[in-house]
């Protein structure tokens, strides 16, 4: 099973930031070529953040919930993520009204638009 591994330092999340990037409604998705090794090699280095501008704590996580949960199932199909990247996904308020499908076509469609 691959496990998600979050970036740790600031210098981590600027280098990705400066590389691919997509946006959609729900969410911004940042890509770069992996510069740091995971700590095991089946896992995704991949973070997840949401503003405190959005709203309280319960909102916010259920947001990044949401998210990861979609990026699992992602990663159950084989070739929709490539593990080569780190990414970024910065959260957005639409996404906690949004009903997952609608969301996990986005994500599907933004990764397959990174891959490119």
């Amino acid at each position: 099973m691959v496990k998600l591994e979050s970036l740790k330092k600031s210098n981590q999340f600027r280098q990705v930031l400066k590389e691919k990037k997509f946006h959609t409604d729900y969410f911004s998705l940042f890509a770069a070529k992996n510069f740091i090794k995971p700590k095991y090699k089946a896992n995704l280095l991949i973070s997840f953040i949401i503003k405190k501008k959005i709203g309280n704590a319960v909102k916010r996580n259920k947001i990044r919930r949401k998210l990861k949960a979609i990026v699992q199932k992602l990663l159950k199909k084989k070739g929709a993520i490539n593990k080569d990247y780190t990414y970024i996904v910065f959260g957005k308020s639409n996404a906690y009204t949004q009903k997952h499908d609608v969301l996990l076509q986005s994500m599907e469609k933004s990764f397959s638009k990174l891959k490119k």
